[in-house]
């Protein structure tokens, strides 16, 4: 019994000090004899951070997007090509389905030149290692060689590696309509939602 006694102090890393074996790791004894570990304290499971690291994420993401604001504006191509992921896809405002290699060229050959872009309602959504970005961006410029001035709505979504690391893996563009285009498309006409007489069919005369 004695050896089989020294064998198990071994095997449990236990120290021989006076003549008595003191354990060297609690969690070799505690698996061998069943007893379950306490937690260690302040440990986080990854998926649901601490408030304040939670805020320090949403700050990062974004600064990342005041990065991918200077980099659009700038035509920098190098560090455009830093945010955005290998696997990108982004829905362009004028609907078109591009890749980040289609993104970079766009910019590279100035095929998408904005010389403004105001970002505004930036929301950020945090659901790691996702962030969910909506928000709206008065912009001008020129797409595909056509003049663009107007007001987007878009989306933007960021992953972040194990590393710490953001990247763009996602992006759509839409439209907001303009004020009055309703009005416009009916020749000056009010639309009938607006109180308005239709845009087409016999008006109503009134009584004498």
């Amino acid at each position: 019994m004695a050896g089989l006694g020294r064998n198990f102090a071994r095997f449990a890393g236990c120290k021989r000090k006076g003549g008595v074996y003191w354990a060297a790791s609690t969690a070799v004894v505690a698996a061998l004899l069943g007893m379950p570990l306490a937690p260690v304290a302040g440990a986080q499971h990854p998926q649901h951070p601490h408030p304040q690291h939670k805020e320090d994420l949403k700050h990062q993401v974004e600064k990342l997007e005041q990065s991918w604001r200077a980099a659009q504006l700038n035509n920098d191509v190098d560090a455009m090509d830093k945010l955005l992921s290998d696997d990108y896809v982004g829905i362009t405002m004028s609907g078109q389905v591009v890749t980040k290699m289609q993104q970079l060229d766009r910019i590279r050959n100035r095929t998408a030149k904005l010389t403004r872009i105001d970002l505004d309602d930036v929301k950020v959504k945090l659901t790691p290692p996702t962030a969910i970005v909506t928000g709206r961006a008065e912009v001008e410029g020129t797409n595909d060689g056509e003049p663009i001035h107007g007001t987007y709505r878009y989306t933007r979504v960021y992953m972040r590696s194990p590393g710490g690391a953001w990247k763009i893996t996602n992006v759509e563009v839409t439209r907001v309509g303009e004020p009055g285009a309703d009005r416009r498309a009916r020749g000056g006409q009010p639309s009938p939602e607006a109180g308005g007489p239709p845009a087409s069919g016999p008006r109503r005369l009134a009584k004498q």
